[in-house]
Protein backbone atom coordinates (compact mmCIF):
# COMPACT_ATOMS: atom_id res chain seq x y z
CA UNK A 1 0.00 0.00 0.00
CA UNK A 2 2.26 2.52 0.79
CA UNK A 3 4.37 1.70 -2.60
CA UNK A 4 1.48 2.22 -4.19
CA UNK A 5 1.04 5.85 -2.72
CA UNK A 6 4.95 6.29 -2.74
CA UNK A 7 4.06 5.86 -6.90
CA UNK A 8 1.42 7.99 -6.95
CA UNK A 9 3.48 11.03 -4.92
CA UNK A 10 6.02 10.49 -7.64
CA UNK A 11 3.99 10.64 -10.61
CA UNK A 12 2.54 14.02 -9.52
CA UNK A 13 5.95 15.27 -9.34
CA UNK A 14 6.62 14.10 -12.85
CA UNK A 15 3.73 15.54 -14.06
CA UNK A 16 4.13 18.69 -12.66
CA UNK A 17 7.99 18.70 -13.77
CA UNK A 18 7.02 18.17 -17.92
CA UNK A 19 6.45 22.42 -17.30
CA UNK A 20 9.79 22.86 -15.79
CA UNK A 21 12.62 22.63 -18.63
CA UNK A 22 15.41 21.15 -16.38
CA UNK A 23 13.14 18.45 -14.72
CA UNK A 24 13.56 15.17 -16.51
CA UNK A 25 10.04 14.23 -16.25
CA UNK A 26 9.41 11.44 -18.10
CA UNK A 27 12.91 10.15 -16.08
CA UNK A 28 11.05 11.14 -12.78
CA UNK A 29 7.74 9.24 -13.28
CA UNK A 30 9.94 5.83 -14.92
CA UNK A 31 11.59 5.95 -11.67
CA UNK A 32 8.26 6.16 -9.50
CA UNK A 33 7.38 2.71 -11.46
CA UNK A 34 10.75 1.30 -11.09
CA UNK A 35 10.73 2.06 -6.96
CA UNK A 36 7.29 0.93 -6.66
CA UNK A 37 8.32 -2.55 -8.42
CA UNK A 38 11.09 -2.71 -6.26
CA UNK A 39 9.23 -2.23 -3.44
CA UNK A 40 6.75 -4.85 -4.19
CA UNK A 41 9.09 -7.51 -5.73
CA UNK A 42 8.53 -6.30 -9.04
CA UNK A 43 4.98 -8.28 -8.88
CA UNK A 44 2.33 -6.05 -9.80
CA UNK A 45 3.80 -4.24 -13.30
CA UNK A 46 3.49 -7.00 -16.42
CA UNK A 47 6.14 -6.69 -19.16
CA UNK A 48 2.75 -6.06 -21.20
CA UNK A 49 2.60 -2.60 -19.31
CA UNK A 50 6.86 -2.31 -19.51
CA UNK A 51 6.65 -2.40 -22.93
CA UNK A 52 4.18 0.17 -23.31
CA UNK A 53 5.63 2.42 -21.08
CA UNK A 54 8.74 2.28 -23.38
CA UNK A 55 6.87 2.85 -26.25
CA UNK A 56 5.03 5.89 -24.82
CA UNK A 57 8.82 7.26 -23.29
CA UNK A 58 10.55 6.89 -27.01
CA UNK A 59 7.30 9.23 -28.31
CA UNK A 60 8.15 11.93 -25.38
CA UNK A 61 11.77 12.06 -26.11
CA UNK A 62 10.76 12.28 -30.06
CA UNK A 63 8.10 14.50 -29.57
CA UNK A 64 11.15 16.49 -27.15
CA UNK A 65 13.15 16.96 -30.08
CA UNK A 66 10.70 17.25 -33.09
CA UNK A 67 7.90 19.84 -31.37
CA UNK A 68 10.12 23.19 -31.96
CA UNK A 69 11.19 22.52 -34.77
CA UNK A 70 7.67 21.39 -36.63
CA UNK A 71 6.63 24.63 -35.02
CA UNK A 72 9.09 26.89 -36.62
CA UNK A 73 8.96 25.05 -39.72
CA UNK A 74 4.58 25.36 -39.99
CA UNK A 75 5.13 29.02 -38.84
CA UNK A 76 7.92 29.26 -41.67
CA UNK A 77 10.70 28.94 -40.89
CA UNK A 78 13.57 28.04 -43.81
CA UNK A 79 15.84 25.28 -43.17
CA UNK A 80 18.45 27.52 -41.32
CA UNK A 81 15.70 28.91 -38.93
CA UNK A 82 15.05 25.02 -38.27
CA UNK A 83 18.43 24.17 -37.69
CA UNK A 84 19.14 27.19 -35.55
CA UNK A 85 16.07 25.86 -33.44
CA UNK A 86 17.40 23.00 -32.73
CA UNK A 87 20.73 23.93 -32.73
CA UNK A 88 19.15 26.89 -29.69
CA UNK A 89 17.69 24.49 -27.74
CA UNK A 90 20.91 22.23 -27.33
CA UNK A 91 22.37 25.20 -26.19
CA UNK A 92 19.69 26.46 -23.97
CA UNK A 93 20.58 23.02 -21.81
CA UNK A 94 23.69 24.87 -21.11
CA UNK A 95 22.89 28.06 -21.12
CA UNK A 96 20.72 29.94 -18.45
CA UNK A 97 18.82 26.29 -17.44
CA UNK A 98 15.86 26.33 -16.85
CA UNK A 99 14.46 29.84 -19.25
CA UNK A 100 17.17 28.80 -21.75
CA UNK A 101 15.87 25.76 -22.64
CA UNK A 102 12.62 27.72 -22.88
CA UNK A 103 14.22 30.72 -24.72
CA UNK A 104 17.30 29.69 -26.80
CA UNK A 105 15.10 27.66 -29.53
CA UNK A 106 13.83 30.93 -30.31
CA UNK A 107 16.82 33.04 -30.18
CA UNK A 108 18.76 30.21 -32.49
CA UNK A 109 15.89 30.13 -34.99
CA UNK A 110 15.55 34.24 -34.96
CA UNK A 111 19.41 34.38 -35.50
CA UNK A 112 19.53 31.71 -37.94
CA UNK A 113 16.51 32.92 -40.38
CA UNK A 114 18.36 36.76 -39.85
CA UNK A 115 21.88 35.29 -40.79
CA UNK A 116 20.21 34.01 -43.68
CA UNK A 117 19.18 36.97 -45.62
CA UNK A 118 15.67 36.77 -44.16
CA UNK A 119 13.94 40.08 -43.12
CA UNK A 120 13.60 40.58 -39.30
CA UNK A 121 9.24 39.92 -39.42
CA UNK A 122 10.22 36.49 -40.78
CA UNK A 123 12.70 35.50 -38.77
CA UNK A 124 10.56 36.92 -35.91
CA UNK A 125 7.81 34.28 -37.08
CA UNK A 126 9.79 31.42 -37.25
CA UNK A 127 10.84 32.05 -33.61
CA UNK A 128 7.61 32.71 -32.54
CA UNK A 129 7.03 29.01 -34.55
CA UNK A 130 9.14 27.77 -32.17
CA UNK A 131 7.53 28.90 -29.11
CA UNK A 132 4.34 27.43 -30.47
CA UNK A 133 5.55 24.16 -31.03
CA UNK A 134 7.65 23.82 -27.70
CA UNK A 135 4.76 25.01 -25.80
CA UNK A 136 2.84 22.30 -27.72
CA UNK A 137 5.27 19.95 -27.35
CA UNK A 138 4.76 20.24 -23.65
CA UNK A 139 1.19 19.58 -23.85
CA UNK A 140 1.99 16.58 -25.41
CA UNK A 141 4.67 15.75 -23.08
CA UNK A 142 1.75 16.08 -20.37
CA UNK A 143 -0.53 13.96 -22.06
CA UNK A 144 1.48 10.90 -22.18
CA UNK A 145 3.12 11.03 -18.94
CA UNK A 146 -0.70 11.30 -17.74
CA UNK A 147 -1.40 7.91 -19.86
CA UNK A 148 1.76 6.18 -18.45
CA UNK A 149 0.91 7.06 -14.53
CA UNK A 150 -3.05 6.20 -15.77
CA UNK A 151 -1.67 2.40 -16.36
CA UNK A 152 0.30 1.68 -13.69
CA UNK A 153 -2.04 3.01 -11.67
CA UNK A 154 -4.88 0.58 -13.45
CA UNK A 155 -2.08 -2.35 -12.92
CA UNK A 156 -1.52 -1.63 -9.16
CA UNK A 157 -5.07 -0.80 -7.64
Amino acid sequence: MLADWLFVVVWLVGLAGTFVPVLPATLIVLAGVLLHEILTGFAEISRGIWLWLAVLTLLVFALDNLAGLLGAKRYGASRAGVWGSFIGGLLGFFIVPPWGLLFMPLVGAFVAEAFSGRKPAAALRAAYGALVGMLGGMAGKFFLHLVMGILVLRAIF
